[in-house]
């Protein structure tokens, strides 16, 4: 029994799995760092949806196509201008710290060269070669870090039970599911070992509880293959952050690490007849709502099935790398800003926690505002232009400890053509005014 005892414990000791499984909080932070200072990514939706611009799997899965016709587009897929190396270029240029490509969507069409099935641009489409291997090295070579989505369901795959919304292969069938799952853990593997990602994106956990995906064996079995690796939320419970989608949301998610991801138009993969393009100016004002909660941005794109990247998404993303490079102390690193009751705008502050970042969206009409700043201010200038501002301290009586109103005056000649950012210096770490106001006594 002894020796059994001993033989447990250095089972333990020596697991790197379950050394993980008991992760510290401070050793989760370093793991987290390089995502939470990063605030801004891009999604990219590629595939043979991009032939017929529809919708990717759903459009079989709803019933809208039949799977047949759906998979007439692998005929079409020819990804002849790809340029993995302009691809890295532009997104490196619009400001992104990391890069999430769809390895393989819930049609099950990998776009790299997969050896646990036959489903892949290379054995299927034109294309006729790896997409994924290139485009990861370009990521490397550029300091991009890479992210990899895939989908844990697989419409397509004759050993998973759900076919369409009204159609299943099979119901109550554990063998032949757990078939299933060993397909995605040799998938997987392959992803993890080929390519090393950053961060693995789920999609479709939401079929089946955590037990049937082996959500817990299959999150070790990624630690294991890769220490450092990231998750997100979609993987029932296992993951590190939150992901939610399209919708901005109103208060800060409860998770430390988060991460809104959204459209440019209203597609995620390239559909020729969308041209309902966000402009520059609102998703720059969505991105610095997240980060004044302390949230990223992953923007999507969707290629052509040529490989092309639409003008429209080419010139967005130039255009957010323009304000992006000029405003960098503001964006990266920086962590959630002060309550809006404090000021009418988004805010961040840096790590010390000395230097609060004004999001200006507007023409302001007159000076801006900053209600219940403890601190003194040692100096206030327009980041990425560099004039200093004045300001001034309104309504401080010298028997109250309440603050009083700062007002900064922003002339129309420093103000960003899409959101001007103001940098307010502190004398010490940020310190807030929260309780209610005073009144004189009388003696």
């Amino acid at each position: 029994m002894r020796n059994l005892l001993r033989l447990l414990i250095a089972i333990m000791i020596c697991s790197p799995m379950l050394v993980n499984a008991q992760e510290s909080g401070k050793e989760k932070e370093q793991r987290m760092q390089w995502f939470k200072d990063a605030k801004l990514g891009i999604f990219i939706h590629w595939g043979i949806y991009s032939v017929n611009g529809i919708d990717e799997s759903w459009s079989f899965f709803n019933n809208y196509i039949s799977h047949e016709d759906y998979m007439k587009q692998l005929d079409g897929f020819t990804a002849k201008n790809y340029d993995p190396t302009e691809w890295a270029k532009l997104i490196k240029e619009s400001g992104a710290k990391y890069s999430v490509i769809t390895t393989k969507h819930h049609d099950g069409v990998a776009l790299w060269d997969t050896k646990c099935n036959d489903l892949s641009v290379v054995k299927k489409t034109p294309a006729k070669k790896d997409l994924l291997f290139p485009l990861v090295k370009e990521f490397q070579k550029n300091d991009v870090k890479v992210g990899l989505y895939y989908s844990l369901l697989d419409w397509s795959h004759p050993d998973y039970p759900n076919k369409t919304r009204v159609e299943k292969r099979y119901t109550n069938d554990p063998e032949r599911f757990n078939k299933f799952v060993d397909f995605n853990f040799c998938q997987l593997e392959e992803l993890s070992k080929k390519y090393s990602p950053d961060l693995f994106w789920f999609d479709g956990d939401w079929e089946q509880s955590a037990e049937a995906w082996k959500a817990k064996e299959l999150s070790e079995s990624l630690r294991k293959w890769n220490k450092h690796i990231i998750l997100n939320s979609r993987i029932q419970g296992y993951g590190d952050y939150e992901t939610p989608e399209q919708g901005l949301p109103v208060t800060k998610p409860d998770s430390d690490w988060w991460e809104l991801c959204m459209t440019m138009n209203n597609s995620w993969g390239y559909q020729h007849n969308d041209h309902d393009y966000k402009t520059p100016n609102q998703i720059i004002r969505i991105l610095v709502d997240c980060i004044s909660m302390g949230g990223n941005l992953l923007l999507d794109i969707g290629p052509k099935a040529d490989g092309t990247i639409p003008a429209e998404q080419v010139n967005i993303l130039k255009e957010l790398g323009r304000w992006t490079n000029k405003h960098q102390e503001a964006i990266y690193g920086t962590r959630a800003g002060i309550p809006h009751e404090h000021f009418y705008g988004p805010t961040a502050l840096n790590k010390a926690g000395d230097i609060l970042y004004l999001f200006v969206p507007h023409k302001p009409n007159g000076p801006l505002m900053i209600k219940g700043l403890k601190n003194n201010i040692n100096r206030i200038w327009v980041v990425g232009e560099g004039t200093k501002l004045n300001w001034k301290v309104v309504g401080k009586q010298y028997w109250s400890s309440v603050p009083g109103i700062v007002y900064i005056d922003v002339p129309e000649s420093v103000q960003d053509e899409q959101v001007t950012v103001i940098a307010v210096l502190l004398k010490d770490k940020v310190d807030l005014y929260r309780e209610k106001g005073q009144v004189i006594e009388s003696n």
